[in-house]
């Protein structure tokens, strides 16, 4: 299991590896663990990092990586050393690329604003008004949901989706090559007697 720092540090180097550096902010970064997290549980039944997420004003918040990075502000986040991805397996470093992908391109109070419609963030507020301060923790379990929808829109996101869904209903759909054997009502009651002898 890794820390958030860690990860936190994989999505601002993406950011500057795309050219994206100038909208890596504190509150992106935050956001962006977010959704690590949601789509790890939904994939793997396990967090990605122990660290907790709680529901702060402005959405989803890891506080030791929000600590970190507080300095900043909302300024541009300094480019992390890349040996600190070494810790980091293949498939977990396919889930980030993945987050990256879908997620890495919209602006932080674009990110801001989707948590704060979605159910983890606003349960975990309990009714609170939108400027109420709070550290109530977002459960493991609803986000673990979330990142089941998440998964689903990703999926129905990628280019091949329809493709793919019309091809099989297509081939649900066809006519039979030869006629379907129905079961005989002799070959019945032979398998019900079978079963009661």
């Amino acid at each position: 299991m890794f820390d958030c720092q860690q990860v936190a540090r994989f999505f601002i180097l993406r950011a500057y590896e795309d050219g994206r550096e100038e909208q890596m902010t504190n509150m992106k970064v935050q956001k962006l663990l977010y959704y690590a997290q949601s789509l790890h549980l939904a994939l793997f039944d396990e967090p990605l990092f122990e660290d907790e997420i709680q529901a702060w004003r402005y959405g989803p918040v890891c506080p030791p990586a929000y600590r970190f990075y507080s300095k900043f502000e909302a300024e541009q986040l300094p480019m992390p050393d890349k040996y600190s991805f070494s810790q980091i397996t293949d498939d977990r470093k396919d889930l980030l690329e993945e987050v990256w992908d879908y997620f890495g391109q919209h602006h932080a109070y674009y990110l801001s604003g989707m948590t704060h419609v979605e159910f983890p963030w606003k349960k975990a507020r309990k009714g609170l008004p939108s400027e109420a301060p709070s550290t109530e923790p977002i459960l493991l379990e609803d986000m673990k949901l979330l990142g089941y929808q998440k998964l689903e829109q990703i999926e129905q996101g990628n280019p091949a989706y329809k493709a793919s869904i019309s091809y099989l209903l297509e081939q649900s759909f066809k006519q039979p090559a030869k006629d379907p054997e129905y079961v005989q009502e002799d070959e019945i009651n032979d398998w019900l007697t079978s079963l009661l002898s």
